[in-house]
């Protein structure tokens, strides 16, 4: 092998490593999954660029110029990924972000197979009340007292239902997730079932009169909790048609590529869960008036609109910003 062909025909790989060192240098907090994805890959090519160089031209200027390069780039890609913390902070404040907008179609998908759920047994029951039998089956419905809501023996045990609730929520999550394998058969079911629980609920309390206290009792967890089941069934959804429309790549490359998205995208809900779960324990049974618990439930939203922005910002800008 000789020397100047080796350097003319990966020279172009080693510019863009370096340029995306100075990129991963500036904007190490903004980058997206692509942008470190592109960085692996060159790191990765130029380390076998390195071994051909310390086999054939161990002596060389070239050698000792791809020793130091590949060093550079094993500092900065092992560096981050051995702060835990700092993968943390980066996957929430951006990379969760950047992969809910990617695939934001599939979670308006999700919502709206929750509303037509919704819709559905909310119309149902109005309908007929008797249906609420057949939606809700007799055990379930039997424990529906409307008259009593937001009652207790004051003797809530908060932290422990804080826990309930929030295992029983990312378990729905997980299987919404799950149905994906199912062509995203099983994650339609979760979803409409899910929403038919609600809207036939809340019809039985509008029957009732109760109408504005239940949503109440709902809307305080309920904007965070909704939002990442939409979120889980949006990965379900894309993993199960990513398996059904593979396009020109093979179904098992869209299942590595996509299924690791979704699993991603089903990571990022948990602290969603970990949040709606700690208000449904604390702050939906607590004893203040209804319009703080819909004053908190607006909190709730103005909070996530403002991390979906603040994140969607760091995202831009790690795709524009100048090198």
């Amino acid at each position: 092998m000789e020397l100047k062909l080796f350097i003319k025909q990966h020279r172009n790989d080693w510019d863009m490593l370096e340029q995306s060192l100075k990129q991963m240098a500036k904007r190490k907090k903004y980058l997206t999954p692509e942008t470190i994805d592109q960085f692996q890959l060159l790191y990765q090519k130029v380390s076998h660029q390195l071994s051909v160089s310390q086999t054939y031209f161990p002596q060389e200027e070239v050698t000792q110029y791809l020793n130091n390069l590949v060093s550079k780039a094993h500092n900065i890609l092992y560096r981050d990924q051995a702060t835990s913390l700092y993968q943390i902070k980066r996957f929430l404040g951006s990379t969760f972000i950047h992969l809910f907008l990617e695939q934001r179609k599939f979670v308006l998908i999700a919502m709206l197979l929750f509303t037509i759920g919704a819709v559905g047994g909310y119309m149902s029951v109005i309908n007929d009340p008797l249906h609420l039998y057949t939606l809700l089956g007799p055990e379930f419905v039997e424990g529906i007292d409307p008259d009593s809501l937001g009652e207790s023996d004051g003797e809530i045990n908060s932290p422990l239902m804080s826990t309930t609730i929030m295992t029983n929520n990312i378990q729905v999550a997980i299987l919404a997730f799950a149905g994906g394998i199912t062509l995203g058969l099983f994650t339609i079911y979760v979803l409409i079932s899910n929403g038919i629980l609600v809207g036939a609920l809340a019809a039985v309390f509008w029957q009732h009169g109760k109408f504005y206290e239940f949503w109440a009792y709902i809307v305080p967890h309920g904007m965070i909790e909704l939002t990442a089941i939409f979120i889980a069934g949006g990965a379900g959804l894309l993993m199960g048609y990513k398996i059904l429309v593979p396009g020109p790549y093979p179904r098992s490359f869209q299942l590595k590529r996509h299924g690791l998205r979704s699993v991603q995208l089903l990571l990022g809900t948990v602290p969603l869960f970990v949040i709606a779960g700690i208000i449904e324990g604390y702050i939906t049974p607590a004893d203040i008036s209804l319009e703080a618990k819909y004053a908190f439930a607006f909190i709730t939203v103005i909070a996530l609109i403002l991390y979906i922005l603040i994140g969607k910002r760091k995202v831009i800008h790690s795709t524009v910003a100048p090198d």
